[in-house]
């Protein structure tokens, strides 16, 4: 790894500590984990269930800072990133480095102290999962980083539904599988808007590697896979026809839009771009999936 030195840093404060956990990313993390508990069987007291989502959230907080402290070189590359807290300067990566260490090994003290074991064995794994085999094994080697990778974002609704129950069953696997499938598509649409800036700082992206048109292809079959294991709770019994209805009609409009992505190759206006209508649907989607799971439950 190539290390990026700033004689003198600019000190920092408790803006750039926060930058550094990435709060969007943990936003969605900790709702996926909370959709994850509310949909359990067993029902947490308040105090145990609040324990169990902060938990996830300092874990959370632990992966986007030991993230950005490993890749404050390719950080300060892109434009997209140039900003952030080490990349610009405002910071040494040793602080960040104990900053990131220490919110990890806290937040599995305590999911496993208050919560139970099992579910802190989840959430050390899914930190190491994405520190270790994303960050540092896969995102600077080879354009299926975001595909293996896409695991570690996966295990929150997992985490959640087993800080309540205490086991794992087929419902939370089948959340898992949906976030791990969901990730190529609404990584890739970014990827292919923001190609030259990946190729910028050397990050072996899809598009950079494999080209558009392979990408919106590989787009296109994860989003059908995706869509097949979105619907199958409902089938399978373990969610009702709200949820099902609620995800045959999300996922055919995501695959509707990935297949415009594939059929579309003429330049388009920048606010137009397939792409860009792909990556915001992706986002409301993923939400409104594990919303929808969790007023079928309380409908049921």
């Amino acid at each position: 790894m190539t290390t990026t030195t700033i004689a003198h840093p600019i000190p920092a404060d408790w803006r750039d500590f926060l930058a550094l956990t990435k709060p969007r990313v943990m936003r969605s993390v900790v709702f996926t984990g909370l959709c994850g508990m509310l949909v359990a069987p067993v029902s947490l007291p308040p105090v145990i269930a609040f324990t169990a989502i902060l938990a996830i959230a300092i874990a959370a907080a632990a992966a986007g800072t030991l993230n950005q402290w490993y890749e404050a070189d390719i950080d300060a590359l892109m434009k997209r990133t140039a900003k952030r807290p080490l990349a610009a300067g405002r910071m040494d990566r040793e602080s960040a480095l104990h900053f990131g260490i220490g919110l990890g090994v806290f937040s599995v003290l305590l999911m496993g102290l208050v919560v139970n074991l099992i579910a802190a064995a989840f959430l050390a794994v899914s930190i190491l999962f994405y520190v270790v085999i994303y960050t540092i094994g896969l995102k600077r080697f080879t354009p299926q980083n975001i595909v293996i990778g896409g695991a570690a974002g996966a295990f929150p609704p997992l985490i959640g539904w087993v800080a309540a129950t205490g086991e794992i069953s087929l419902l939370p696997v089948l959340m898992f599988g949906l976030i791990f499938l969901w990730t190529p598509p609404h990584s890739w649409a970014l990827a292919l808007l923001i190609r030259d800036d990946y190729a910028k700082g050397g990050v072996p992206m899809m598009p950079v590697v494999a080209g558009a048109r392979t990408t919106r292809w590989q787009m296109l079959f994860y989003a059908v896979a995706m869509a097949i294991v979105a619907v199958m709770p409902w089938p399978l019994g373990l969610a009702g026809a709200f949820y099902g209805i609620v995800a045959a009609v999300a996922s055919a409009a995501f695959v509707a839009l990935n297949i415009w992505v594939v059929m579309v190759a003429a330049p388009t206006p920048a606010t137009m771009k397939p792409e860009r209508v792909l990556f915001v649907y992706s986002i409301g989607y993923i939400l409104a999936m594990f919303a929808a799971l969790v007023v079928d439950r309380w409908i049921a």
